[in-house]
């Protein structure tokens, strides 16, 4: 007999994570009693095909997360257009004749929860880190004619510029600023991306993809200066409900 048709969330160190209860909470709100989300934390990604041919479970989906978003797409047999330019995965279709279909729904999910509070200055940004998720962004920015550069420790292209070299001129000329490093997630919510804060204005616009503080230290410190700011809550929802209509389409 098999059990439940499930769904699960694939990463590591992910028991703070948010899918698990959006998705068990929205199971129980539609009365879908067959179905069942849970947390895969698996220390390496090479775990990943013993847990997806595992015979007793019936998988429909999954979500990804770090840091896997990149490393799962050689597991794959099919990768959306999308997904595939930007080069990570957050999404994955389980279809009937169990192929494994990758999609990218933070790219829904992020230019959703930004348009609405984007104003003409916004024309310029700094995307903090170079991981998975800054792909997605960087992937939005470019179909919204956002020009940008991303900001990182260590420079492997032409585009990225080291946390050192952030001045007033460069802060003063990117006031869309993009946190898509883990710095400040609980419970080491004291960190934050090591930028000049003492340059931002209230023309400044800081969104930052954690969720968990609330306002995290990144955060206040643009709310110190006027800044707008957003925390990544939004995105996490609209992305969900993106996976949950990709795992339901026929």
């Amino acid at each position: 007999m098999k059990h439940k048709t499930k769904f699960g969330l694939i990463g590591k160190n992910i028991s703070y994570s948010f899918s698990k209860g959006y998705f068990l909470e929205k199971f129980k709100n539609l009365n879908l009693h067959s179905l069942t989300y849970r947390n895969f934390d698996i220390p390496e990604i090479e775990e990943f095909p013993f847990l997806i041919y595992h015979k007793e479970e019936e998988f429909r989906g999954f979500n990804v997360t770090i840091p896997y978003k990149e490393s799962i797409m050689r597991y794959l047999s099919e990768i959306d257009s999308d997904a595939q330019k930007i080069g990570a995965v957050n999404t994955i279709k389980v279809t009937e004749d169990n192929q494994l279909i990758g999609y990218n729904t933070d790219i829904y999910g992020f230019e959703n929860s930004l348009k609405p509070l984007l104003k003409s200055n916004h024309r310029k940004a700094l995307i903090l880190g170079t991981g998975g998720a800054s792909k997605a962004i960087a992937f939005v920015l470019e179909k919204l004619n956002i020009e940008y550069v991303f900001v990182s420790r260590s420079l492997k292209s032409e585009n990225i510029i080291s946390y050192e070299n952030l001045n007033k001129e460069i802060i003063a000329n990117h006031q869309l600023i993009i946190n898509c490093t883990p710095l400040g997630t609980y419970p080491n919510i004291e960190d934050c991306p090591n930028i000049p804060y003492k340059f931002l204005t209230d023309k400044h616009f800081l969104y930052d993809l954690i969720y968990n503080p609330p306002e995290s230290t990144f955060l206040k410190q643009g709310k110190q200066h006027g800044a707008i700011i957003k925390n990544g809550l939004q995105m996490l929802e609209l992305q969900a409900e993106k996976s949950w209509e990709i795992w339901n389409e026929k």
